[in-house]
């Protein structure tokens, strides 16, 4: 449905009013296209939303962003999606405003750009930005403001059209290997975070995932998401040494959510754009850039820090994640977790996996094959049949995590205390 950051609707007028999918929205610019040579136009519709100055010709080419081109020397665009953020956003821009290299020196502003998309707000979130604008016209901040329709204003759609529009002005320029950095209106960039993206993307990598840190405040919340984020970490570190990857080598974190995630135009299309999900786009996304083998590096020092608010923007997400540790903090339940030795022998049978995939053409190799499947509780005729049909490793493992989660796996390694997991994977990263 959406298609170089455009919403493309079939709709109707009706009283004043055009109705996309039953529901009533308002474009400040319609544009109309004849589905065939003998049908008029008005059945599809591009909506163009309020930006920075109404646009006064309209053509075919126009899209949320088009009243300023990109700079010639623009290597990225970093997307803001926006609802009901006006108590975070001046303190989220100036953070991008005052991006800088590594010896302090400010980042080119030619070279960068924020595109903000305020979608159907309650709040004064766009005022805030348009007067942020205005304080500071040297920063090159774009601001649209959109008001969907129910179903479609949720995050994933919000986010898919900003990254759509980014990768289509860094394409415009020719610039296949330009980046897209996704963050969020609540969200506080680290001063170098730019610099970290763009240094970790020159070094051959398709993509780039940010540390995201929240600030202390005290609670039991709070012990239940450090346990959470000390385990995850323990585990990246226990992958790096069992089944390490070159380009992503030790340090490195877990975390790959809209919040900080960057992603070269290139890599952005051939993974097929940000997934259509309601929620969980950026989750899903991953697996998208995971699934074609891109290369991507969950570097330490990219870091933003967002807030801990339990009232989201979606039913599912972080806010979601810190009402169920609320809940299981009132309830005096415990957390538990994946058992380090499940998450080990996992581990080590992808990399035995990975080493038969390379060589998967050499006659007489199938029976490397088996101890694999044995390890991982699965057919081996099912899991040669995989291999077979996938085209890229990351494809394979996506199908063999799907059948674990599912199969005998499951039921034989049973969830555990999170602190029996990060004491056993201790021990075992001390061996």
């Amino acid at each position: 449905m959406y298609a170089h950051g455009v919403s493309h609707y079939k709709g109707f007028w009706r009283n004043g009013h055009f109705y996309a999918n039953n529901h009533p929205i308002r474009p400040v610019v319609l544009l109309l296209y004849p589905t065939s040579k003998n049908q008029p136009a008005g059945i599809k519709c591009r909506m163009q939303t309020t930006i920075d100055a109404p646009a006064t010709h309209p053509t075919t080419e126009q899209s949320l962003f088009n009243t300023t081109p990109p700079t010639s020397v623009l290597s990225v665009s970093v997307i803001v999606p926006v609802r009901n953020e006006a108590h975070h956003l001046d303190q989220a821009l100036d953070a991008l405003r005052h991006q800088c290299h590594a010896d302090g020196q400010p980042l080119d502003p030619a070279t960068y750009e924020v595109l903000l998309l305020a979608n159907n707000c309650t709040d004064q979130s766009y005022t805030v930005a348009r007067q942020y604008q205005q304080r500071h016209p040297a920063f090159p901040l774009h601001i649209a403001q959109i008001q969907l329709p129910p179903v479609k204003a949720n995050i994933g759609t919000v986010r898919r059209l900003l990254m759509d529009e980014a990768c289509r002005r860094l394409m415009s320029i020719n610039k296949p290997r330009g980046i897209i950095a996704s963050t969020d209106g609540d969200t506080v960039a680290d001063r170098h975070w730019l610099h970290f993206i763009e240094l970790e993307i020159s070094g051959g990598n398709d993509a780039v995932g940010g540390r995201i840190l929240t600030r202390p405040d005290g609670s039991q919340v709070r012990l239940y998401h450090l346990r959470d984020v000390l385990y995850r970490t323990l585990i990246a570190q226990a992958e790096a040494v069992l089944d390490p990857r070159p380009h992503d080598p030790w340090p490195r974190h877990f975390q790959h959510f809209g919040a900080s995630i960057a992603v070269t135009c290139q890599m952005y299309q051939q993974a097929g754009g940000l997934p259509e999900k309601p929620y969980l786009e950026d989750e899903a996304f991953y697996k998208a850039l995971l699934r074609t083998d891109a290369k991507v590096r969950q570097s330490p020092y990219v870091k933003v820090f967002t807030s801990t608010r339990m009232e989201g923007r979606v039913g599912i997400g972080f806010s979601e994640q810190l009402r169920y540790w609320s809940k299981m903090v009132r309830l005096s339940k415990g957390q538990v977790a994946e058992p380090a030795e499940a998450v080990i022998l996992k581990f080590r049978s992808r990399q035995r996996l990975r080493t038969y995939w390379n060589a998967r053409n050499q006659a007489g190799h199938v029976d490397a094959l088996l101890p694999v499947a044995a390890d991982l509780l699965l057919d081996p005729e099912w899991l040669n049949r995989m291999v077979q049909k996938s085209l890229f490793f990351g494809q394979l493992w996506e199908q063999v995590e799907k059948k674990m989660t599912t199969g005998d796996w499951a039921r034989k390694w049973k969830p555990v205390p999170i602190t029996t997991g990060i004491q056993a994977m201790r021990a075992f990263l001390r061996e």
